[in-house]
């Protein structure tokens, strides 16, 4: 199949960073909560390792950035938008970083920004993955 095939139009399977960026953020109810920024890669396994979201007004979270695992957002084709399925009450109490002060990336951060909002962080899962008897 040639790039221009209609199959994957409806639900593509890949999307360049540059479409992404700026693409809105809802929750599951559909409210608008910001939109993304930045998505940041983990050079190492050349996954994606976070998305950077702005929540604007949201929730009074002011002019924030937050690092939010890439599992945690789902695409919705046909509005351009990304749903975030983490409750109200964990996006109030998540640690936000300064634009001009990003938070230094490493494994032990990033498992714990994973924790905070109840995902796997996507090494481990691999490793479990991989685990023999698996299939």
């Amino acid at each position: 199949m040639g790039a221009g095939t209609m199959a994957h139009k409806d639900n593509p399977e890949f999307l360049s960073a540059s479409t992404i960026k700026g693409d809105k953020v809802i929750n599951t109810a559909g409210e608008d909560l910001g939109k993304i920024e930045e998505l940041m890669l983990d050079l190492r396994d050349g996954r994606i390792a976070y998305a950077v979201l702005s929540f604007g007004g949201f929730l009074g979270l002011g002019n924030k950035l937050f690092a939010i695992p890439w599992s945690a957002l789902s695409l919705r084709v046909h509005e351009h938008a990304f749903v975030l399925d983490i409750p109200k009450e964990v996006l109030e109490k998540a640690e936000g970083f300064d634009k001009d002060n990003w938070p230094v990336t490493n494994r032990e951060w990033l498992s714990s920004m994973y924790s905070y909002y109840g995902y796997q962080p996507y090494w481990q899962t691999e490793m479990l993955e991989n685990r023999p008897g698996n299939i």
